[in-house]
C-alpha cells in the first residue's frame, strides 16, 4: 500500500516538482550562514586558519580593539589580505547587515538600477574608505558590491533578508503544525474512541474555543506580550490544535466498532495499545493529508502578524516585515515584489505538495 501511495504521488508531477523545488530551497535556507553573511567562510592569518563564519574571534587577534571583529571594516579586511586571504559566502551581507555608504538614500534599489552618477558617487565614497583599494572601471556599477535585490530601509539586504526569512518562516510553520499536531490528534483520538459523555463535553468545548475570534485574541496577546519566536509559537498553538480534531475524531468514531478493534478488546489489550497501534494508522493518513495546509496556514499567519507590526521583534528576518516596508516605501518596488514573489512561491509550492500527498492516500484517485 505504501509502495502504491508513493507511485501515486510520484505521478502527479506538478507535486513531485513543487516537493523538489522546495526541498532545494529549504536545504539552502538552513544554511543560510554558509551563502549569506558578513563574515567569511575561511580566512588565512599569518599561516593560522580561521573559520570565521563558526566562530567569534576578537579584533585584538588581528591587532584592534577587544570586540568582535567586523570583517567589513577596511582596517581589519586591509589587514588580513595583507598577511593572508579570506573566503567569502556568495551574499557578503547577514539579514541584519547595515551596508555603509550606499549610492543612495535607504533603500537604495538594486545595483543594475543604479545610474552612472550614482555608481561614480558610490566608488568614490567607497575609495575614501578603503584607500589601500584600487577601484577601475570608470564609475562603472561593475565595480560596486553587488546588491541583486537592492536594501530595505534600514540599510539590510534584501536578498540576505529572504533567505533567513525563508527558513524562519519554514521552521515556524514546521514546529507549529507538527505540536498542534500531536495535540489536535490526541484530543481526536480520545473523543472518538471513547465517546459518550466525554465526547459530548469536549465536543462543546471545542465548539466554543473555535468560536472565538481568534485574530482578535491572537492581536491582543501580542500587544500584550514581549514579542519573540516562542511566544508567537505558544500564542498561535492555542488555536490551531483544533484544526484535526474534528477528522481524527471521525476516523476513531468510524473504527472503534470494526471487528480487529473488537478482536483486540477481547485479546486484552489495553486502551492505549488499542488507539497507538490499531486505530491511529488509519487516523494518520487524514492527518498526514491536512500536514501541508495546516503547515500553509501556520506561515500565512506568521506573515499577517509581522505585516501589522504584531509578530516578531523588529529587525527579524521576516517576510511580513518586509512586505510592510514595500507597502510604507511605494516608490522602493522591489521590497514588496520580492517579498511577496518569496511567500506566493513558498505558499504555492506547500499546496501543491499538500494536493499531491492528498492524491497519494486516496485509493480512488488513479493517474495515467
Amino acid at each position: 500500500m505504501n509502495r502504491r501511495r508513493l507511485d501515486n504521488f510520484r505521478r502527479n508531477r506538478r507535486g513531485l516538482w513543487s516537493f523538489w523545488i522546495f526541498l532545494v530551497l529549504f536545504v539552502i535556507s538552513l544554511f543560510a550562514e554558509f551563502v549569506a553573511n558578513d563574515r567569511p567562510l575561511i580566512a588565512s592569518y599569518k599561516g593560522e586558519i580561521l573559520f570565521p563564519v563558526l566562530i567569534d574571534y576578537p579584533e585584538e587577534k588581528f591587532g584592534e580593539f577587544e570586540a568582535t571583529t567586523d570583517y567589513r571594516d577596511p582596517i581589519i579586511s586591509n589587514e588580513i589580505e595583507a598577511h593572508g586571504w579570506m573566503l567569502w559566502p556568495l551574499i557578503r551581507f547577514a539579514n541584519n547587515t547595515i551596508k555603509r555608504d550606499p549610492p543612495t538614500p535607504f533603500p537604495s534599489p538594486p545595483t543594475w538600477l543604479l545610474s552612472q552618477n550614482q555608481c561614480r558617487t558610490a566608488l568614490a565614497a567607497q575609495a575614501k574608505q578603503n584607500p589601500m583599494k584600487t577601484y577601475e572601471g570608470n564609475g562603472s556599477c561593475r565595480d560596486l558590491e553587488w546588491n541583486w535585490l537592492g536594501t530595505d530601509d534600514r540599510g539590510s539586504d534584501v536578498v540576505a533578508r529572504l533567505i533567513y526569512g525563508f527558513r524562519l518562516s519554514i521552521l515556524f510553520g514546521l514546529i507549529l503544525a507538527g505540536v498542534s499536531s500531536v495535540i489536535g490528534v490526541a484530543a481526536g483520538a480520545v473523543q472518538g474512541y471513547f465517546g459518550g459523555w466525554l465526547d459530548l463535553i469536549m465536543q462543546r468545548l471545542i465548539e466554543i474555543w473555535s468560536s472565538l475570534p481568534h485574530l482578535y485574541i491572537l492581536i491582543i496577546l501580542s500587544a500584550i506580550l514581549t514579542p519573540s519566536f516562542l511566544v508567537l509559537l505558544v500564542i498561535l498553538l492555542l488555536f490551531s490544535w483544533v484544526n484535526l480534531v474534528h477528522v481524527v475524531r471521525a476516523e476513531f468514531l468510524r473504527a472503534r466498532n470494526f471487528e480487529y478493534v473488537n478482536a483486540a478488546r477481547a485479546l486484552g489489550l489495553s486502551n492505549a495499545k488499542i488507539i497507538v497501534k490499531h486505530v491511529l494508522p488509519n487516523a494518520m493518513v487524514a492527518t498526514l493529508t491536512f500536514m501541508p495546509f495546516i503547515v500553509n496556514a501556520s506561515i500565512s499567519t506568521l506573515t499577517s502578524l509581522d505585516f501589522l507590526g504584531l509578530g516578531l521583534p523588529p529587525g527579524s528576518p521576516s517576510l511580513g516585515e518586509l512586505l510592510l516596508q514595500g507597502k510604507s516605501n511605494l516608490s522602493a518596488p522591489w521590497l514588496g515584489l520580492s517579498a511577496f514573489a518569496i511567500v506566493a512561491l513558498m505558499l504555492s509550492l506547500l499546496i501543491f505538495i499538500g494536493e499531491a500527498v492528498r492524491d497519494a492516500f486516496d485509493p480512488r484517485k488513479t493517474f495515467t
